[in-house]
This record gives C-alpha cells, structure tokens and sequence, in this order.
C-alpha cells in the first residue's frame, strides 16, 4: 500500500472512531454512574469494546483491555481514565442524563470530567489495538471510583495488570500537559473541651478551644514553594460539634482540613509541622494521595514538546497520585467545567483529543 493510501486510510479510520467516540459519550451520559454505582457504565463501555472484538477482563466497575500484540518483554503504556461522576449540581438547568448537542456543545454530567477523556482514549487504543509494529503495549483501564479516590477503583486494577511502565492519565487539561501533581491530605482536627448548660458559668467549650488551630491553618505558610506547584495550601472546610440543640456548652469540635501538598514535602513532613503547631488532635484519613511528577526527559514528555505542547504542574488531585510509575495527565476539556451546573464539552474537542492522543503516541514512536 503506497503512503498516500495509508495516510487516507488512517484518517478515515480516525474520522470513523471520532463519530463512534461522540456517540459513545452520549450513551455514558444518559446511563447515571455516580462513584460506587458505575455498574451500567461498567456494562456499557464492556459492551461496546467487544463490539469491537477487544477482549476484555472485568473487576467489580473497572473494565481493561490489553493490545492485540502484546509481548511482555516490551515497556507497556497504560491509558487510564474513569467513567464515575459527582453527583449532578443542583443548579443545573436541563435533565443531567439527556445529552444535549448545541452549537457545538454536548451537555450532561460527565461529559466535560472525565467522559471526554475516555471515549478519546478508547478511541484511540481502538486504533493502535492490532497494530503488530509497536515498540511498547498498550492496556486501557475504564476505571471506577475516581471522584471519591475509591479503593475500588484504578487502585483495586493496577495489581492485576502486566507491569506498566508509563501512563496516560485522562483528565480535562485543554490538551496542555500536567506534568506534576498535588497531593491530597484530608485531615480530621478534634479538640476536646468539657459540656455545661450554657446560661452558667459551667463546661469548656471546644469550639472556643479549636478557634486557634483554625486561624493557624489559615495563616501558616511552608517555605518551600515549587515551580510547578506553587505553595502547600491549607483551608478548613468543615466545622462541627455533636451538639443538636443550642444551650450546651460543646465538648468537642471537629474541623476538617483540605491539604493541598506540592512535590517538595513528602506527607510526614507536613504532618510532623502541624503537630509541633497545633493543640488538637489531628488524624489523617489517608495517605495516599500523594503528589506526583514525570522527568521533562521522559520520552512522553519529549513527544509532546515536539508537538508544541505546554506544561504546568496541576492544582487538582487525580488517579495519577495512585501510580507507581511516570504518568502524564492530560486530555480534552477544561477543568474549570469540571463539577458546574449544566456540565459541556465542545465536540470539536473530543475530536482534537484522538487527533493529539494519536499524534503523541505517534510522536513517541518516532523519537
């Protein structure tokens, strides 16, 4: 077959899994997949990958699939992203589950994080899946649980898998690269003080108590400031007693704290200099969420700057920070969009996303 002829081929075969990945979204939009009752999204993306004759394996939510040619004394790329959603916000002003197409616009909850992403990158493992020439494999993983950072969702797969070597993490970015991560830490601060009526002089309020510890995470700066990531953020989000009624002194108060960590401080660290600071109890619900990076030198990296693309370190926490391994994040759709009223992804973007998948895996074989 002369190169004209491939080439034609090619983007015909392109333009088809362009049209196939749009109507594919629409289906995913219309079925409800909130985190931990992904199962009808589950059956859905299944359904259609052996449609396409892709075999397919299953756990619980999470479905993947491995490259026709796969040899396992090749490096292996994974392409991950989730077909969970939040709930629908309450100011949406259409149904959440109708797809909408309008002025190039496809509305529904979903659509904008992370459905976009994932029918791009099944689109485009579709058009690498029997391709006997490549220098690495390919493993897609639908992934479930992403918005809760679930236990059952890419963190339940990645031990099932062939080892991966580098990824490919879907999320909303403009088709920019994030190349570093925060990390998460989600922090429970209990101070505990003694109840009394609240007309007398009587109990020690915790809520009083707790008032510091608040300023103090508000006013607390940590030195080290990353490139990429700016500063390590602390907001409190949530307060509360285990009062119900208004005349009782409360004997504890419970905040909750939303750490935002850059690469510079691992997690310890962040928790040993909270504790020398504040009074009250502090119990991390998790730790592992943490920032990650990927090398500017990575072949990954090195293929989309010679595609002009930029990078930047990301704010937001995705499934990356569960990946031993290099992974990039990046994908069609903005994040600003992400979790807003009336939820929408340009269609034309969908269809630059396989393009700009396709063009930097491409890219990636070339160098």
């Amino acid at each position: 077959m002369s190169q004209t002829n491939n080439i034609q081929q090619n983007s015909a075969q392109i333009i088809a899994l362009q049209e196939e990945a749009k109507q594919l979204l629409e289906k995913l939009i219309a079925c409800p997949s909130f985190s931990k009752e992904e199962d009808k999204t589950a059956d859905l993306i299944q359904a259609y990958l052996l449609h396409k004759k892709v075999k397919t394996e299953r756990i619980k939510n999470n479905i993947w699939a491995v490259n026709t040619h796969y040899d396992e004394v090749k490096p292996t790329l994974l392409l991950n992203s989730h077909h969970d959603t939040v709930k629908a916000n309450k100011g949406f002003t259409i149904d959440p589950f109708v797809p909408i197409e309008k002025e190039d616009k496809l509305f529904g909850l979903g659509s904008n994080d992370a459905g976009g992403c994932l029918v791009s990158l099944i689109a485009t493992f579709l058009y690498y899946y029997d391709r006997a020439d490549l220098p690495f494999n390919i493993i897609l993983v639908a992934s479930a649980e992403e918005e809760i950072s679930g236990v059952d969702g890419i963190e339940l797969v990645l031990p099932s898998l062939p080892k991966i070597d580098f990824g490919i993490v879907g999320e909303p970015t403009l088709l920019e690269m994030a190349i570093a991560e925060r990390g998460l830490l989600v922090l429970d601060v209990v101070a505990s003080g003694k109840s009394g009526h609240a007309a007398r002089e009587e109990g020690e309020s915790a809520l009083y108590k707790i008032l510091p510890d608040i300023e103090w995470f508000k006013s607390y700066e940590f030195e080290k400031i990353s490139d990429l990531l700016g500063k390590v953020k602390m907001t409190v989000t949530v307060i509360e007693t285990e009062n119900k009624q208004h005349n009782v002194v409360p004997s504890t108060c419970k905040i909750v704290v939303d750490v935002r960590v850059n690469e510079l401080y691992t997690f310890e660290e962040i928790l040993e200099t909270i504790g020398k600071h504040v009074k009250s109890s502090v119990i991390p619900r998790s730790l592992r969420m943490r920032s990650t990076g990927i090398a500017l030198d990575h072949k990954l990296i090195q293929a989309g700057l010679a595609l002009g693309k930029g990078y930047y370190g990301s704010v937001t926490t995705s499934d990356k920070a569960l990946m031993p391994f290099p992974t990039l994040k990046m994908g069609p759709g903005d994040s600003a969009r992400s979790h807003t009223a009336d939820e929408f992804i340009f269609v034309r973007e969908i269809e630059e996303g396989i393009q700009t998948y396709i063009q930097l895996i491409d890219k990636m074989i070339s160098l």
